[in-house]
């Protein structure tokens, strides 16, 4: 498959409508993202059910913002909803290999079980405490 454009709009959608994603933000002045982008786009025609996103941080700052980009490249990870990886930095050609397989080699019981477990914990610890 080849990377797909997102943005905003349809950056949810993309997460949960599909089991694994990969979404590298990038911008156009950025260097490291001009070199990132052509190893992206070749280890997407590798790998069939996963989705390789692209979204342009300048176009979607809010969004870049919320999730706390600080630095582009910055390469996320998400299988069935779940952020799974995030880093920044270019990635050569085999380290995006190992994300990737290491993505599809997840047991996901144990991930949405840890999932739910932090939100259990996060949830009771804000129980009745108000918000200042």
């Amino acid at each position: 498959m080849a990377t797909v454009d997102i943005s905003a709009e349809s950056f949810e959608d993309t997460i949960t409508g599909n089991d694994i994603v990969l979404v590298d933000f990038w911008a156009e002045w950025c260097g490291p993202c001009k070199r990132f982008g052509p190893v992206y786009e070749k280890t997407s025609e590798e790998y069939d059910g996963v989705v390789f996103a692209k979204l342009d941080t300048d176009a979607n700052q809010g969004l870049a913002g919320s999730l706390g980009i600080e630095g582009i490249p910055t390469l996320m990870a998400f299988r069935e909803g779940v952020l799974v990886f995030n880093q920044a930095g270019a990635l050569p050609g085999p380290a995006l290999k190992e994300v990737v397989d290491a993505v599809k080699g997840l047991d996901m019981e144990e991930v949405h079980a840890q999932v739910a477990k932090l939100k259990a914990e996060h949830d009771d610890h804000h129980e009745g405490h108000d918000e200042a």
